[in-house]
């Protein structure tokens, strides 16, 4: 492996690292919030132990997704200096806003939240959780942005040997952005509303606190369902999308060689060694072209075509990514996707109205559905930037020209080692925490007022 490949490696690693505290931070903020709605509208006590049970578990989250963010910015000047000198005009400005704005606005009412329980009127204290909310997914919009420009470049011009920012409302606007969002908002959702169902089902299981548990539990579930909806709207319209403006990837993602018509969907593949053969397969017929193009009988460009069109266009060179990852990539994230829904469908539907699940594998199988769509998040990334490849900047910039002159083979390795070492350390800090918290169960309210205590952290106690 050369620098280029180790730098590849250690931004995949932190980067899938980071994102797993990202969907829950976004999704489980509006779920804190909604809840905390919940008791300002009805003051029943369930409501408020449930926001100070599943507010602790999100300032855990919150805190080390801050802290694993960090070191992405750093990346960039640091072991991909070719990249940040050609993107940095266009690329800084969606990420200074996520700064300046977002991130300000999120981390100042996150902080008036924690500390102004009993020191703010109880509608103001809510509206600080709710802002904190649109702060997280302002976040994701900005930084969506950033990335989008990279799988389609949109308001620049070429400016001694540069891209330049034109507009930044073309940037912000990028028809990428526009259902990326989405896509990844539902997808946040699902995290969200499947940690609590999982938490929920391990309490239940061992029948603690049902009066907190048992509404958290259908909570989470029916939010599982409902975002798993929007994800498959989205993902269909992003499919489109991506049809249109990298049809190298759709290509890949299906494993389609040559050009066809009426395409058929893939379930199973096998190929060759290499990737660029298909053996065996499953599929679906006309569905590939019906995902892609809306239409039964609509053309999708194949794998083969379109490395000759590419190698006329931009040059000589592979512009085929690694198949076999894009390939599987792709169907695990919409396997996992689809099995958080069917398990969240089940524990619905086991505890239906005064019911309760009796079998021992669907409260396994609930308990670790938190898992999934977080697999499904962290594959879908795996696509996303795998899929792009050669291009770091999709038909502008490549990734071999992106990295750092200046970073040796051994720079690299050692970047790459200390920064898995200490995620590592950090994983067992926060599942260390995640796990003592979650066990604890929700607080119990003093029956005299009805309040958290007189400490200003009482609440993450």
């Amino acid at each position: 492996m050369d620098s280029i490949d180790l730098s590849r490696w250690q931004f995949g690693i932190t980067t899938v690292y980071h994102f797993i505290f990202v969907p829950i931070t976004i999704g489980l903020s509006a779920l804190v919030a909604g809840l905390q709605t919940a008791w300002v509208r009805t003051g029943k006590d369930a409501y408020l132990r449930a926001t100070k049970f599943w507010g602790k578990l999100f300032l855990i989250n919150f805190a080390i997704g801050v802290v694993t963010g960090i070191v992405q910015e750093f990346q960039f000047g640091m072991n991909w200096s070719n990249y940040s000198r050609f993107v940095g005009d266009i690329f800084g400005a969606p990420l200074a806003m996520e700064g300046l704005l977002a991130f300000f606005l999120e981390s100042t009412f996150l902080g008036l939240w924690i500390f102004g329980w009993e020191r703010l009127p109880k509608r103001l204290h809510l509206a600080t959780i709710w802002i904190a909310s649109i702060g997280t997914m302002l976040s994701a919009y900005f930084i969506l942005a950033a990335n989008s420009w990279m799988q389609h470049p949109v308001g620049w011009r070429m400016g001694d040997g540069r891209a330049e920012l034109a507009s930044i409302w073309a940037v912000l606007t990028n028809s990428t952005t526009l259902v990326t969002f989405p896509h990844t908002l539902t997808a946040c959702f699902m995290a969200g509303g499947a940690l609590l169902l999982a938490v929920s089902a391990w309490h239940l299981r061992k029948g603690n606190q049902e009066e907190v548990f048992r509404p958290s539990l259908r909570l989470g579930a029916w939010v599982v369902l409902i975002a798993g909806l929007g994800v498959l709207i989205t993902g269909d319209l992003q499919a489109r999308i991506m049809t249109q403006q990298q049809p190298m990837k759709m290509a890949a993602a299906e494993a389609l060689y040559n050009t066809t018509g009426s395409a058929s969907f893939s379930l199973f593949t096998i190929g060759s060694l290499n990737g660029r053969e298909e053996v065996w397969s499953v599929r679906i017929p006309s569905l590939l072209s019906v995902l892609a193009t809306g239409d039964p009988d609509g053309e999708v460009e194949g794998i083969n075509n379109l490395q000759a069109e590419y190698q006329q266009k931009y040059g000589p060179g592979d512009y085929r990514p690694a198949i076999p990852v894009t390939y599987w990539s792709f169907r695990l994230m919409i396997g996992f996707g689809a099995l958080a829904m069917l398990v969240a469908l089940a524990a619905l539907w086991s505890n239906r109205g005064e019911r309760r699940a009796r079998g021992r594998w669907l409260w396994i199988a609930a308990t670790t559905t938190v898992a999934m769509p977080l697999l499904a998040n962290s594959f879908g990334w795996i696509f996303t930037e795998m899929g792009r490849q050669p291009w770091t900047v999709f038909g502008l910039f490549k990734t071999a020209g992106s990295g750092s002159p200046a970073v040796s083979t051994g720079e690299a390795a050692t970047g790459l080692i200390v920064l898995t070492v200490l995620y590592g350390v950090l994983a067992v800090i926060e599942v260390g925490l995640f796990l003592k918290y979650a066990r604890a169960g929700a607080p119990e309210i003093p029956a005299d007022t009805g309040e958290p205590g007189d400490r200003p952290l009482a609440f993450a106690y």
